[in-house]
Order: C-alpha cells, then sequence, then structure tokens
C-alpha cells in the first residue's frame, strides 16, 4: 500500500487504523533522509521535473548505487514516478503522494505543499 492509498482518516482528525498507521510511518521513513529530501527537490528544480540517477548522483556527490537505493525507497512509498529508456532511468516526483501525506498531517485546505511552518520557542 502506497501514501497515496490511504483515505480520509486526517491524524489530527481521527483514530488512524493499524494499517493506515503502519503505510504512514513508513511514509514517514522514507522521507526522514536528508538525501532523500534533497533528491526530491533537485527532481523537481531540474528542468522539465525529471531526471536520471546518474545526474542525480553527480549533483548530490553520492555514488549511483546510493542514490539508487534513495530513489527506490522514495519511489516505493509514493513519492517518485520512474521510466526506462534503454539504459537510463527517468524520476520524477508524484505530486499526488506529497499531497496524500500533507493531507494526512494537516488536511487544512489552506496550506499548499510549498509552505513549511515551523514554530519553534
Amino acid at each position: 500500500m502506497l501514501v497515496g492509498d490511504l483515505c480520509c482518516s486526517p491524524v489530527l482528525q481521527a483514530e488512524l487504523q493499524p494499517a493506515e498507521a503502519l503505510v504512514l510511518a513508513g511514509a514517514l521513513k522514507a522521507l526522514a533522509d536528508p538525501a532523500r529530501l534533497r533528491l526530491l527537490s533537485l527532481i523537481r528544480a531540474t528542468a522539465g521535473g525529471r531526471a536520471t540517477t546518474g545526474v542525480l548522483a553527480d549533483r548530490l556527490g553520492l555514488s549511483q548505487p546510493t542514490v539508487t537505493h534513495h530513489l527506490g525507497a522514495l519511489y516505493e512509498a509514493g513519492f517518485l514516478e520512474r521510466e526506462r529508456d534503454g539504459r537510463q532511468t527517468w524520476y520524477w516526483v508524484n505530486v499526488a503522494g506529497l499531497q496524500a501525506i500533507q493531507q494526512l498531517l494537516d488536511p487544512t485546505p489552506t496550506k499548499q505543499l510549498t509552505t513549511i511552518e515551523t514554530n519553534r520557542k
């Protein structure tokens, strides 16, 4: 089950069912890595919003197998889409997956995905 498959139980509005909590925890785990967050932002910032593993590895300064591992985790969690083109794999952000997790964490319709608010005191 992908994060986009969850429905209708925002964390702060209703009790999560065990299966929903498991999927949400897996999705948050997939995002809880600085390299993966950078990958998402690099892909979105790339012309056309698509990038190959090799380009991403060069930009991050990580080995291609490491980047492939991180991309796989993001894909399995539903945050990326991919397409094979010969020997290359192209990745792009699955906006619906990110919006689904945003809705689960904060269902307020006025919040935008690009806005991250931090309240630290």
